[in-house]
This record gives structure tokens, sequence and C-alpha cells, in this order.
């Protein structure tokens, strides 16, 4: 796959403090869909930054939703799915084209400042559970094909959190190729909910993950955070919260 055949798309909400580091890091030719609802300059600042090849789309909705929303504006064979919070390694996008035989390729999120270890941990758990034939996907770093997009039938609009996890297991049980590289790399710049507490987040994944894969959570669960996007000042950026 090549640069030309990637749609980026990135919810947003009050991300003004991180998303110049996030567009510095996209080639400029690349095509990308923002789906915004911020209450600060988010907005103005990306079109001040990058008028070029970017639509904003400002809508309001959880985050299921707004993937949603710019994975339909998209015309690309290929969706990146990816989070304003975080920036591309410099050789990201070169190495996209050895990459091309997979439907689904999704990489780690690591560290450049605080909490290393933990992220480092966490990309050696996501490639352990995928050599055991379950995904372990970020919405942070998600590449997914568009024909595989559509014969899954998109994200699961009902839940406002782990809604990456969950498409990737549709599509691996849809017969597709999926596969986890630490060649494509995402770093972090917002560390808030692991300064909430590292073992609380990772409670939160393992036994909502859980649920979800063994299809045991009830519909009535599905929409609710279960605090995850709690304790946030609405100053804060959003990696899109539950309702953006």
């Amino acid at each position: 796959m090549r640069p030309g055949q990637i749609t980026i798309i990135v919810p947003t909400k009050n991300e003004a403090h991180n998303i110049a580091p996030f567009l510095k890091s996209i080639p400029p030719a690349m095509e990308l869909v923002v789906v915004d609802a911020s209450d600060d300059e988010t907005p103005q600042l990306i079109v001040s930054l990058r008028p070029a090849h970017t639509t904003v789309l400002r809508v309001r909705s959880n985050i299921a939703q707004a993937r949603q929303i710019g994975a339909e504006r998209a015309d690309t064979p290929w969706l990146l799915f990816t989070d304003a919070d975080v920036f591309f390694a410099a050789d990201y996008f070169e190495r996209l084209p050895t990459h091309d035989t997979y439907d689904v390729l999704y990489g780690p999120k690591l560290s450049l400042d605080d909490y290393q270890r933990y992220y480092r941990w966490v990309a050696r758990a996501q490639y352990l559970s995928d050599r055991l034939g379950v995904p372990a996907a970020s919405g942070s770093n998600l590449l997914i094909s568009r024909a595989a997009f559509q014969r899954s039938g998109g994200f699961d609009l009902r839940l406002s959190v782990n809604e990456d996890s969950e498409i990737v297991w549709r599509i691996k049980r849809l017969g597709l190729r999926v596969a986890f590289t630490f060649d494509l790399v995402v770093y972090a710049r917002d560390h808030r909910r692991l300064r909430r507490g590292v073992l609380r987040k990772t409670l939160h994944s393992i036994v909502r993950c859980g649920l979800l894969y063994l299809n045991v959570m009830p519909d009535r669960w599905r929409s609710h955070d279960w605090g995850y996007w709690s304790g946030r000042r609405s100053t804060e950026s959003g990696d899109s919260g539950a309702q953006i």
C-alpha cells in the first residue's frame, strides 16, 4: 500500500495542546479526516496548520460513531484509525508498502517520556495475544482495508470504549488476515489515564475486552464506559471520549 491509498481518521475533542505534533507527523499529501467536537481552538488549529488534504467534520458523538463517520467520509482503499494524542514514528509511512498482504494491521503505542516500561509491556502482550489468535488492537494505531471494514459492518456504534478491539475480532472471525507488527509505531503524548492508576486502566481493559470477546456483555453495558472517560477536566484533551 502507498500513502496515497490511505485516509487517516481521527476523532478529536479539546486537543489543542496535542494537535500540532500529531499533524507534523503526517505526510502533507495524505488525506486526513477529523471528526471534531471541541470546545477549544482545535478545529481552527487543524485548518491553520494543515489546510490541504484535510476535512474537519463537526459532530458530537461517541467514539465508535466518530470513527464510523470518518470512515464513511473517506474514499481510499485503506483506513488508518488513530488518536490526536499520539504522533507517528518518523519511519512509519515508509514501512507501509511492506505490509500490503493483510486486511488489518495494528502496531504498538509506545512512549518517549513517561511510562515507557508500561507501554513496552502492553506491546509485548499485544504480540503474544496475536500469536495466540486473539487480536489486541488499539484505535491509536489501526489500519483496516476498506473492503474488510465494509464486510464487518463497521464499528459497534453502541460502544463508548473498546470499539477498536471489537471490530477487529469480527474481521478476524470472517477469516480475513489480521496481524500485529512492531514495525509500525506511534508514540503517546498524554498519559492521564495511567496517572489515575495503571492497575485500574489495565483491569478495565482486560475485563471489558474479555466480556466483549466472549460475547457475554449485556447490551445495557455496552454504551457505559465504566468510568473510562471520567475524571477529565473540561479543558483536557479527549482521546475523543464517550461523547464528543
